[in-house]
């Protein structure tokens, strides 16, 4: 059977109501494709103007490589200069990322350059929202956002693979315990059933981003990135209204982040090697259960 990859929804524009009818209420995904068509920096974000207004800013740098489990969570790899970074991924392949900088923090006339789409929704969180910069054949690995948030993502200068999975779909993924992440030794791309069988029959949607194509991904949906050409993107994030996922937010990022992390500076491999055969049971025992239903 293998992974059940539909296409996700496309729309070039789209009303208030209809927004909410069709895609916030049920939490679904959609791509939005004349949103940012509207702001200036459809036309201005280009790789030369990043590095023009942002400058030699020293960026910590992510790869592909399994996480470290002493090292404290998003712990980088590397470090280079800004305008340094963006010409390697104009240049040529890397795995090399940034992930969530902020750049504004730097040029703060890249705020005049957006406009967040509060024609659609409110509770947006970020004064200065994220940016995230791929060389070609990077990838982001398979996670959910530990806020909880919904993102509107919209990609410039290249192209972009997407997979999104509903949260429901958690254990099949063999999500790892108090993390927010899945076991990073299989590649969704490609899955090797055999080794994973929990993710044989798994449904999701597919999307590629072009330059100013504007993802709407909703609150807890697992996604995993793949640049195609060296690009970047920035997220809006906003609330969900919902009292309960604003609960699971908080438990996250204060409980279930701060037990996480003396879990492993206490415990380290033996802490992490214990998670990863959770991960295993748990989605051996959705697959034989049929989760989810």
């Amino acid at each position: 059977m293998g992974i059940n990859l539909k296409p996700i929804d496309i729309v070039d524009d789209i009303t208030r109501e209809e927004f909410i009818e069709k895609y916030l209420k049920p939490r679904k995904p959609v791509v939005i494709k004349n949103m940012a068509r509207k702001w200036p920096a459809y036309q201005k974000w280009t790789m030369d103007y990043m590095k023009e207004v942002v400058g030699d800013v020293e960026v910590p740098l992510y790869d592909s490589s399994k996480a470290d489990p002493a090292a404290p969570i998003n712990a980088s790899a590397a470090k280079m200069k800004f305008t340094d970074y963006v010409d390697l991924i104009q240049r040529e392949p890397t795995d090399l990322r940034i992930f969530f900088f902020d750049p504004i923090k730097h040029a703060k006339k890249l705020l005049a350059d957006y406009i967040s789409p509060k024609d659609l929704m409110g509770g947006f969180l970020d004064k200065y929202p994220s940016m995230f910069f791929g060389g070609k054949g990077s990838v982001t690995f398979l996670h959910y956002d530990i806020d909880m948030a919904h993102i509107f993502h919209t990609h410039f200068n290249g192209r972009k693979h997407i997979l999104l999975f509903d949260y429901k779909w958690k254990e099949r993924l063999y999500k790892i315990p108090y993390a927010t992440y899945a076991l990073e030794d299989y590649d969704i791309e490609n899955p090797d059933f055999t080794k994973f069988p929990a993710l044989d029959g798994v449904e999701g949607i597919e999307c590629f981003l072009e330059h100013g194509d504007t993802l709407f991904m909703p609150t807890g949906w697992w996604h995993w990135m793949k640049y195609l050409d060296g690009s970047f993107s920035i997220s809006l994030r906003a609330w969900d209204k919902s009292w309960a996922v604003k609960a699971h937010s908080l438990w996250n990022l204060t409980v279930q982040r701060k037990f996480d992390d003396v879990m492993k500076k206490n415990f380290k491999k033996k802490y992490m090697d214990w998670k990863e055969k959770v991960a295993v049971k748990r989605a051996e025992i959705a697959l034989k259960r049929g989760l989810p239903k």
